[in-house]
């Protein structure tokens, strides 16, 4: 039973650093703030609501303002894949008083720029009036973008504009009411609308919407900007050059997909599609491009956003599929034809108006930009809508919306999302067991399993590590032990599909095979240090062995480590998490040494003492290792075979071994094997195993006696 909690724990224990929540994120941050910072003259908040994340801000025991935090509201995930949360304080006229930024987790985007002008930039939007905001579709204001955080500062401005309309309309701050159900006539796509015959008609009844705009147009924008860098570097082409033509359709509407895409293509695109998602199709020509390559580096499309009413959505490169050819006759020549998908489940109505935002930039110095928007409104013509009549619904029941039916959409759209990294993940999964459960075959070819082996630590370090960010951390375990104080939750550490089948693995191989399964073969980090200590090899860098009775008293240190980055999370999971930078994981896999100098020379350190001690981190400083060593002894089979021979007289495997797990008395430490097999390679050698070798001459010496004949010796003793 003890044994069956441990897998259950280790199960559980999924994803990064998504702590399943009963109570609101305002809850968590509420009581660090300061009311004074946030409103003038405040003395205290008073208690959060239990029908909406806020919280008064009172004054001489008025209420003057609500403060909530922005990811109570809206998703705000940045290029980290965590929230960024946002404090937030509106007063009763749904002014924004203050701002502040209280936490994120952006290293990627933030690197060589201040978290303080990033906190600056936040503090900016005091003073924002949403119900301007409200009127405009969330672009009453501009937009202070900073070069080299694009994405990120989009997603604040998004997360800081709609939570905040969210919690004006839920109060009825500034005159803004609640959202209700539409009482006029409402409408639906007809499936049944004809198709337009050709471009000139699809243009003609605004099937097509199109926005040009012309060199002179853009300098005449630009002009306009406060930063006179924008004026002095205008365009020099002549000023009727076409910057940029940009049309779009809606083309999951089955009428204009067919004419649009041709009936195959439209099929195709049914088939992407889920229910509830719908699709654009964007086509441009000209100097500029809608999409640019920033897509590239972080998988949004910074340039174009597109709007209805307080919805917005930035489009990923997962929703994102080009365009090969336009069916419809007369189309012209097109330099960008691409496909946008809108997820289902984010408030978008196709029939109703939207708008494609285009965000231009302008270089004005090295690594600066300015930016200016542009709109493509879009209306879906009449002739493919039909009228239906409002069924009846229980009001209270819509407002009320199961959040743990939205968790569920949320995790199996990512987990669809992420179908390609999971088959991969599933073949390295189905070849490790087989080389397993299949070690004697697996290693008969001691150059063929080497060559084996090292391949599959590639695979791992590019595919796992640096392309998939798969990187288990002990920072999971203190985030699973925080979930399950709090309140466990299945469907928050589902949101990670790698993390979560790599965690499940895991508990399944400590019954099977111990920690090595992880350490020795999907670790990326440790797959670095081995390929980069094969490297010195090569390059007849020496090996150093510690005397055992050095190694032996170094081994403790990994699992103090541990116990310490435990027992300081008992008190603040938040300074553990720091402390566990002692992981080099987040700075030479996450961030691909794409960081501040001091991680950078601790990570390369490790990994130059490994080139003379392999694996030196994994044996004496990992706190996973050593979190997944305490249960090591609890495994089920051994599978690694010995003579008896072996350490007594024979020392070839003690002294071989890559981490020196095996004691000189011929036994395996399973707290410190990595299960790299090659203890397994030389059970079978016959170049260096004592026992294999006098086994070979025995029978060799029986073979060629008179009458001999080769004799088929009984199985070793294991």
């Amino acid at each position: 039973m003890k044994l069956f909690r441990l897998v259950f724990l280790l199960c559980a224990s999924l994803c990064v650093a998504v702590s399943a929540r009963a109570a609101t994120v305002l809850q968590e941050y509420l009581p660090v703030a300061t009311a004074s910072d946030l409103v003038p003259g405040a003395e205290r908040f008073g208690p959060v609501r239990d029908d909406l994340a806020v919280a008064p801000v009172l004054k001489g025991g008025q209420t003057v303002a609500w403060v909530f935090i922005t990811s109570d509201f809206v998703g705000t995930t940045g290029y980290s894949g965590k929230p960024i949360h946002t404090l937030v304080a509106v007063d009763k006229d749904a002014r924004i008083v203050s701002v502040r930024l209280v936490k994120h987790s952006e290293p990627i985007v933030l690197i060589g720029i201040p978290d303080a002008k990033i906190k600056a930039l936040v503090a900016g939007y005091a003073g924002l009036d949403l119900v301007a905001e409200a009127k405009s579709g969330g672009t009453a204001h501009e937009v202070d973008i900073i070069s080299g955080a694009t994405v990120t500062v989009m997603v604040i401005d998004d997360s800081i504009v709609r939570s905040g309309l969210k919690v004006a309309r839920a109060l009825g701050l500034g005159g803004l009411a609640p959202d209700v159900e539409n009482a006029g006539p409402r409408f639906e796509i007809d499936p049944a609308a004809a198709s337009p015959a050709d471009w000139v008609e699809a243009e003609g009844d605004g099937t097509l919407r199109r926005l040009s705009l012309d060199v002179a147009q853009v300098n005449a924008a630009f002009a306009e900007h406060p930063d006179e860098r924008a004026r002095e570097r205008a365009i020099g082409e002549a000023p009727q050059t076409t910057f940029i033509e940009m049309q779009t359709a809606l083309v999951s509407v089955p009428a204009i997909g067919e004419a649009l895409l041709g009936p195959a293509e439209e099929a195709n695109l049914a088939g992407w599609l889920g229910e509830g998602e719908h699709a654009v199709a964007v086509m441009a020509r000209g100097l500029y491009s809608f999409k640019g390559s920033g897509y590239v580096r972080g998988g949004i499309f910074d340039r174009i956003v597109l709007i209805q009413d307080d919805v917005s959505v930035r489009f990923r490169d997962r929703d994102h599929r080009r365009l090969g050819a336009i069916a419809l006759a007369g189309a012209p020549e097109f330099n960008e034809m691409d496909l946008f998908r809108i997820p289902a489940g984010l408030g978008f109505d196709p029939t109703k108006p939207f708008r494609i935002q285009l965000l231009a930039q302008r270089e004005v110095g090295p690594i600066e930009k300015v930016f200016h928007t542009f709109d493509l409104a879009y209306q879906l013509p009449q002739k493919y809508l039909r009228a239906i009549e409002p069924p009846a619904k229980d009001i209270a029941a819509v407002a009320d919306r199961d959040e743990g039916t939205a968790q569920a959409e949320l995790w199996k759209r990512i987990w669809s999302d992420s179908t390609l990294k999971i088959a991969v993940l599933g073949v390295m999964l189905v070849v490790l067991t087989g080389v397993f459960f299949f070690q004697s075959y697996a290693v008969r070819n001691a150059r063929g399993f080497y060559i084996f082996r090292m391949g599959f630590l590639v695979v791992t370090l590019v595919f796992l590590g640096w392309y998939a960010n798969a990187q288990l951390s002990v920072v999971n375990l203190m985030a699973l032990f925080g979930s399950l104080v709090n309140g466990f939750s299945w469907q928050a550490f589902l949101l990670d599909p790698l993390t979560f089948i790599l965690w499940f693995s895991l508990a399944a191989a400590l019954l099977f095979w111990g920690r090595g399964a992880y350490c020795g073969w999907l670790c990326p980090f440790g797959a670095l240090q081995e390929l980069t200590n094969q490297i010195a090899r090569k390059l007849l860098i020496p090996q150093w062995t510690l005397p055992w009775g050095l190694h032996e008293r170094l081994w403790p240190i990994k699992y103090m480590i541990f116990l310490g980055l435990f027992g300081v999370s008992l008190v603040s999971v938040e300074q553990a998490e720091h402390l566990a930078e002692i992981e080099p994981f987040k700075t030479a896999i996450i961030l691909k040494f794409i960081r501040a100098w001091p991680f950078v020379a601790y990570a390369v350190a490790l990994l130059v003492a490994g080139l003379f001690v392999e694996r030196f981190y994994c044996r004496y400083l990992c706190p996973l290792g050593a979190a997944l060593a305490i249960p090591a002894r609890m495994r089920m089979f051994d599978w690694l075979k010995r003579y008896h021979e072996c350490g007594n007289p024979c020392q070839s495997c003690s002294n071989q071994c890559p981490v020196q797990a095996i004691h000189r008395t011929g036994e395996i430490n399973p707290n410190e094997c990595i299960n790299c097999l090659h203890c397994q390679v030389l059970y079978q050698s016959e170049t260096i195993c004592p026992v294999v070798m006098k086994k070979m001459k025995s029978r060799a010496k029986l073979a060629a006696s008179p009458g001999g004949a080769p004799i088929h010796q009984p199985a070793a003793k294991v």
